[in-house]
């Protein structure tokens, strides 16, 4: 039943990503990554070292995703930024992964919440201008 449920979910997420724009693929790979820190965060709680490295890896690879899409030479100083804040948070998620330390967690997933915020903020008649690789 549960691997059913699993491949329901993921022929779901590959029909929204296919059909998705650019803006809002990323949108879902920040949600993603805020779901696997507090994932990760529940297993620390609940020493389940398992279940944290799994999602500890997949956060971090999400976050090296949306590091690798940004596009450095049309987003200048903001791409830079961004990459250095991702740059950031893959190393407090490492920290948090070898200490058990859910605050670091805490912190990581502030920060992402706020650029989160800030690129839902963009109008939609500015999602073609921005910071991130093929959205133009």
């Amino acid at each position: 039943m549960r691997r059913s449920l699993q491949s329901y979910r993921k022929v779901s997420l590959d029909s929204e990503i296919s059909v998705a724009s650019p803006h809002r693929i990323i949108q879902m790979m920040f949600d993603g990554a805020l779901q696997r820190l507090a994932q990760s965060r529940y297993a620390i709680e609940n020493n389940d070292l398992q279940s944290k490295g799994v999602y500890v890896g997949k956060a971090i690879g999400i976050i090296t995703g949306l590091n690798n899409s940004l596009n450095m030479d049309a987003g200048g100083d903001v791409s830079q930024n961004l990459s250095d804040l991702y740059d950031f948070m893959l190393r407090r998620i490492t920290e948090a992964n070898a200490n058990n330390d859910a605050k670091a967690l805490d912190d990581v997933s502030d920060i992402l919440r706020t650029i989160k915020e800030g690129w839902d903020a963009i109008p939609s008649d500015k999602h073609h201008i921005d910071s991130y690789a093929g959205m133009s």
